[in-house]
């Protein structure tokens, strides 16, 4: 029987009618709040700005104002959603900043990236992942032997340091073993600097590149990279404990780490990589990062892919000549090793 409908009942052989109910008679249990959502978001003007150093399972270690004595453990603030944050991000932090062991500080805003090194699982995959941010250069670490070099990996490491507005800079390890002449010759013309980095060699100078920079290492697992960080970097598995305070100490080489220099700087341990996709890459992008020649593509026909005949026989680039045209065909390598995906 619905809630207004009239009641009868006998009373003394009379019929009565009862009253009518309405919503007036229903109590309205009231919400837990009456007071209306607001979109106003705190300013946080007390913020501290600090670097992220670390990632471990939705906790962020960061260091404030980029001192590595000043480390915090982070979660990220309710209003940036799922904004991604990953090594080298310049945030600001507020909460609990002492740093004491079991406090939790958060994450309330993202810089806008100066740079950024992005990757893909493979060249179908169309998920791109920033593995580091902000980063002044890009160490590409390569063994000239045990096992043997390959130029694919270094070209598409080259590909995506020029698209991300990194500096590249090829690092050989084991140079004791073989020499470097014939491997580095594929890239002279792309004005890549080379620096040896072998047990034996002394590091002065890759030390005095790094100081006071925010640099980031790839390479293949068994290239010696980790031996190469943990010259750069005395004692660097313990002083990840110190300087992330996430994962309990715990680096290996499943996540990247930032790891401070001794002199000042950063340098950031990557996760050894199998290959390196580069599928959000478009020719354009590479071509455009080289400033001689991103103006002579504007004349490429529609759908110039800037690989030269007989794919491309009226490319732009090919009416250049002397140095630029030389570094014409160093692109062109690049370019043919993100078609092929030749990434080993």
């Amino acid at each position: 029987m619905g809630r207004n409908a009239v009641h009868y009942r006998i009373e003394r052989g009379r019929l009565l009618t009862a009253r009518r109910y309405d919503e007036s008679d229903v109590r309205i249990r009231p919400g837990k709040s009456s007071r209306p959502r607001t979109k106003t978001r705190p300013e946080h003007n007390d913020a501290e700005a600090g670097m992220v150093v670390s990632v471990d399972r939705g906790r962020w270690g960061c260091v404030l104002g980029g001192d590595p004595t000043r480390p915090v453990v982070t979660m990220r603030a309710r209003e940036l959603g799922r904004t991604p944050i990953v090594v080298g991000d310049e945030v600001d932090i507020v909460g609990d900043l002492s740093g004491k062991v079991d406090t939790l500080a958060r994450i309330v805003r993202v810089a806008e990236r100066r740079t950024v090194l992005r990757r893909t699982a493979d060249d179908t995959d169309p998920f791109e992942r920033v593995v580091v941010a902000n980063a002044d250069r890009l160490l590409i670490v390569a063994a000239l032997a045990d096992p043997p070099p390959r130029t694919g990996f270094v070209e598409r490491a080259l590909v995506a340091a020029y698209v991300g507005g990194l500096e590249p800079v090829l690092c050989l390890t084991k140079s004791d073993l073989a020499a470097p002449e014939d491997f580095t010759a594929a890239f002279a013309d792309l004005d890549v600097p080379v620096v040896l980095a072998g047990q034996s060699e002394d590091l002065t100078e890759l030390t005095a590149m790094l100081t006071n920079e925010v640099t980031a290492l790839i390479g293949h697992s068994g290239v010696g990279k980790s031996t190469l960080v943990n010259r750069l970097v005395p004692d660097a598995y313990r002083a990840t404990g110190v300087v992330s305070g996430v994962g309990k100490g715990r680096h290996t080489s499943t996540q990247s780490v930032a790891l401070p220099l001794p002199g000042g700087g950063w340098v950031v341990d990557t996760p050894g990589i199998r290959s390196f996709g580069l599928a959000h890459i478009s020719p354009e992008n590479v071509v455009a990062a080289f400033s001689d020649l991103a103006d002579t593509i504007e004349d490429c026909p529609r759908g110039c892919t800037h690989l030269g005949p007989p794919a491309d026989p009226e490319c732009a680039l090919d009416s250049l000549t002397g140095d630029a045209a030389r570094r014409v065909a160093a692109v062109r390598l690049l370019l043919e090793a993100v078609r092929t995906n030749d990434a080993w």
